[in-house]
């Protein structure tokens, strides 16, 4: 398929999905993002992140490399499926790619981050959370911290009797000692239905931008002044639904996000300053 029958096929099914309604019918849907490249990769089933160089698409035990200049696989790396059982996202950093990983939808639930050489492609190192929380969906690095999302579900990949209202999100110190948890706000869990938050980056204006399974929505979160659950702000439209997503290190306002039907890395950018949220570029550490 080409990049305009693509982009066609996309801008099509975000306005149908957002004719069905957003998240407060009473509310007007939010701008539509402008599609601006589609790079195919059929890693690309449930996450993307991007580096200065490189795009990287993610797949269970397979991640695919792709030149950000031509668009071309430049270098590949897969697992051992009995050990790499479901990488869910990646964040490319200092040279490595961060990734996080579960064993869905076996249980008990255990969860994992498994560090890359983003040069290489080798696997470096690993650290286990273990059982209990949930299935690590995806992680970032913001303000001195680790910020760990540990999914829940209902059905398959569950545990009775949590269910994906269960769904936390964690702060750690830089040794993966727990600081902080909160629950997701109780709308947006409505949105994500039987599943949970496949995606999640803190923006340079301080709010978290979280993405669901399956909804071509981006949903921006705070801290909440007091107690333990977060504040939903606002929803932004996407090209493309759900899963793991990341803000492009060159472009502020653009983000990759996945097309898992075309199985293509898809660049767009979201509406400006004051159409709906300011701002939403990758944060510093």
């Amino acid at each position: 398929m080409s990049f305009r029958d693509c982009r066609r096929v996309m801008a099509a099914a975000l306005a149908a999905s957002w004719t069905a309604g957003p998240v407060d019918a009473a509310e007007p849907a939010p701008p539509m993002p402008e599609i601006v490249r589609v790079v195919a990769a059929p890693e690309a089933t449930q996450g993307v992140t991007d580096d200065a160089a490189f795009l990287y698409a993610v797949q269970n035990g397979r991640i695919g490399r792709y030149s950000r200049a031509t668009g071309e696989r430049v270098g590949s790396w897969q697992g051992d499926p009995a050990l790499y059982i479901h990488i869910n996202s990646c964040r490319a950093m200092d040279g490595e790619l961060v990734c996080a990983m579960s064993n869905y939808p076996e249980t008990p639930m255990t969860s994992s981050v498994e560090w890359f050489d983003a040069r290489t492609m080798r696997h470096v190192r690993s650290h286990s959370f273990g059982p209990g929380l949930g299935s690590l969906t995806w992680i970032d690095w913001h303000g001195g911290s680790w910020w760990a999302c540990f999914a829940n579900y209902d059905g398959e990949g569950g545990e009775a009797p949590r269910d994906h209202r269960a769904t936390v999100l964690v702060r750690m110190d830089s040794h993966f000692v727990r600081q902080e948890a909160w629950l997701f706000p109780r709308d947006v869990l409505e949105r994500f239905g039987h599943y949970s938050a496949s995606g999640g980056r803190w923006g340079a204006d301080g709010r978290l931008y979280v993405t669901g399974h399956d909804r071509a929505e981006l949903y921006v979160l705070a801290l909440p002044e007091a107690g333990g659950r977060l504040v939903h702000v606002d929803t932004m439209a996407l090209p493309t639904n759900g899963q793991a997503f990341d803000w492009d290190v060159l472009r502020p306002g653009h983000v990759w996000t996945i097309d898992r039907r075309h199985a293509a890395m898809v660049e767009s950018v979201l509406p400006p300053a004051g159409a709906s949220r300011a701002g939403p570029w990758r944060s510093s550490p």
